[in-house]
Formats: C-alpha cells, structure tokens, sequence
C-alpha cells in the first residue's frame, strides 16, 4: 500500500494530533498533508517521527500561524488542492475538513472523524454568539461562509468509503449530519503515564482549557456555595470570570505541566467535567489514576464514565444538578474501587487504539482490493 495521511492542521499536541500520533505509530511510511504545519521540534518527532506535513496554501498566508482560523472560508478550496491520484489508501484524520480530499474510484478513503465540523453544525448558533457574531455585519459575513461551508462538508460525503467515529455520540451526528454508518473506536489514551494512587485528599479538581464550553465557571459558580476544596488547572480566554466567581476554597492554578497534572489527578478524591464533549481524554486520564469523576452525561463522557461505578452522571449543566452530584458523590464515596476505576480506564489505552486500527484499515484495504480486481 502507499499510504497516505491527510490531518485538518498541525498547530498544537492535542486530542486530535494523539490519534495521528498512533497512526504514524503503526505505519511508519505515510506521506502527510496538513493546511499548516506549525509544529515545535518536540511535537513534531511525536506525532510525525521528524518528518514534515505537505502543507497547502495557507501556510503562507499573512499571519497564517496564529490566525489561520481566519482563512476558514479558504479551508475547502486548499483541502482540494492536494494531488493524492497515486496512493492507494488515504487516511484523514478530521474535525473540520480533512475528510474533503479528493480521491478517486482505486482508492480507499478511510476517514477517522474527531466531530463532524462543530461550528458549523452543532454548535453553529453557540459559537455566533460567543464570539459576537450574532449580528451586525460581520455576523452576515460569518453566517454567509458557515453557510457555504455547510454546503461543501454535504458535497464530501461520498469522498469517503469507511468512516470511524471516535464514540458512540459522534457516530450520531455523523449519521444525523452526514446520513452515514460509521464504525466506533474510541481514540487513544496514554494510560501507562498515570499511575493508580489509592489514597486520597480531601479536595476535587478539575483542569480544561477555560472557554465557554468547557463550563469551568459554572463548576466553580457550584463550588463557591460549597465547603469544599477545588483546584482549577487550565488557563483561556474565560480566566478573569471564572476567577471573579471563586471563592476562599477554590483554588486558581493557571497552566501547568503534565507532572503537576498527574499528581494532582492522582491525589484527588474526585474529578468534575462539566463540558459537552465528543470524547474527552482528561476524565479516562483520572480514571487512569484512580480517581472517580463527576461528569455531565451527555457526550463521550457518558460512555467513558460508569455511573455508580466509575463516577456520578449529572444531567443538566447548571449549578443545582452539579450540587446533587457532588452530594451524591459524597454520600457513595466509600462505594468507588480505585482499582475498579484505573481498570474501566485501561479500555481506552493507547496500545488497544493502535491494535484496533491496524485491523480495521487492513481488514477494509483487503475488501477494498478484491471488490476491484
């Protein structure tokens, strides 16, 4: 096989660029396209091995390396632009518009979907009026290309042959959206860096980049009617809110770094993770650890977490359901086996990903090359 990788943009070592990580993993002779390839040295051996992405046009845009959301309009038109006519299985790993290549009827197109494009769907009048788009006229403009943008991810469709959604929730959307099946492997989780710690302090945590979604400042609104300790990890655009929400037993970090993160994970008696997620690594990183997690139960979330078991499901995000949770986790805390936990986490490994994939793509690769022969 000549393989091909084609990922969204390379930008930062995230969720999405773990999965491109396992794949290049498991086949070390992709060639790689991304719309950017702004990656340090250091993400770079991870999730490429050294190599570096064929990139589109929009890497040389102005300020393409830290406004290239800006050029959305633009996405479509580059994604095309990449001449994969020799390969002969085609890989995308896609949240926006990776999954749009163009190939043709002796190739496989395999396409692992993070969540079909989010602003543009799901969270379509979310993000209008989060960023302030709602009205006026940049709000025009704005409607009008996530409009258009609608229009193209329709005409993609049938560009691909398999999907793979990364959960049961996004096989939803996928069939809502895009009226497609699609297969589920969960994306991977490198449980071996988090150690089980079976004993306890008294304090709950959460961590997250601090944006709307994430609901940090609601988890922290919930806290401050509380005695209880919590620690807040994760810095964003949503910091100064939520810090004027905090109260003596809430705890602001900011930013910190993956030794930090564990300990902290490991040494707290709970987890809270309010945010509507496709998937949701950090709370399979907790359970790594041990350490039970609140969540709210729609998402990924709900399939990654057992209620009663592994954690507590609440089912609205706000304050007073959050507090019955917290009051329900307390009242069973005694209930939760760390051992149990770190077990149900291990189900979402990084070794189980990779072993699950190659199958896939050679299992499909094979009836690919018999249906055309």
């Amino acid at each position: 096989m000549k393989k091909a990788l084609i990922h969204d943009w390379f930008s930062v070592y995230a969720g999405a660029e773990k999965c491109v990580e396992s794949f290049t993993n498991i086949y070390d002779d992709f060639e790689i396209f991304s719309l950017i390839d702004f990656l340090n040295p250091n993400d770079r051996e991870k999730i490429l091995k050294g190599k570096n992405a064929n990139t589109s046009f929009i890497q040389n845009l102005p300020f393409a390396k830290s406004k290239y959301r800006n050029y959305l309009p633009l996405f479509p038109l580059a994604i095309e632009q990449f001449d994969l006519r020799d390969f002969d299985l085609v890989l995308s790993s896609s949240h926006a518009v990776a999954k749009g290549v163009l190939t043709h009827s002796n190739q496989l197109h395999i396409s692992y979907i993070h969540t079909p494009i989010r602003y543009a769907w799901d969270l379509y009048h979310q993000y209008l009026h989060e960023s302030g788009l709602d009205k006026g006229i940049k709000g025009k403009l704005a409607k009008y290309f996530l409009h258009k943008i609608r229009l193209w991810d329709i005409s993609t469709i049938n560009r691909v042959d398999c999907y793979i959604a990364n959960s049961h929730y996004i096989s939803r959307r996928i069939k809502k959206v895009y009226g497609k099946d699609s297969d589920v492997i969960y994306p991977p989780v490198d449980t071996n860096k988090f150690e089980l710690k079976e004993q306890k302090e008294d304090f709950y945590l959460t961590a997250s980049r601090l944006v709307p979604y994430k609901k940090i400042d609601m988890i922290v609104e919930s806290f401050a009617n509380t005695d209880k300790k919590l620690v807040v990890i994760g810095d964003g655009p949503d910091m100064a809110k939520i810090k004027a929400k905090a109260s003596k037993n809430i705890e602001i970090l900011g930013y910190q770094n993956d030794e930090v993160m564990i300990d902290m994970m490991q040494r707290s008696k709970g987890f809270v993770f309010a945010a509507e997620e496709d998937f949701g690594i950090t709370p399979v990183e907790a359970q790594a650890c041990g350490t039970p997690v609140i969540c709210f139960s729609k998402g990924g979330a709900k399939e990654s977490i057992l209620d009663m078991k592994t954690g507590v499901h609440f089912d609205k995000q706000n304050s007073e359901e959050l507090l019955k949770a917290i009051a329900k986790f307390e009242q069973n805390y005694d209930k939760f086996d760390p051992n149990l936990i770190r077990q149900n986490a291990l189900r979402f490994s990084r070794s189980r990903f990779e072993t699950q994939i190659k199958e896939y793509v050679e299992k499909k690769y094979s009836e690919f090359k018999d249906k055309i022969k």
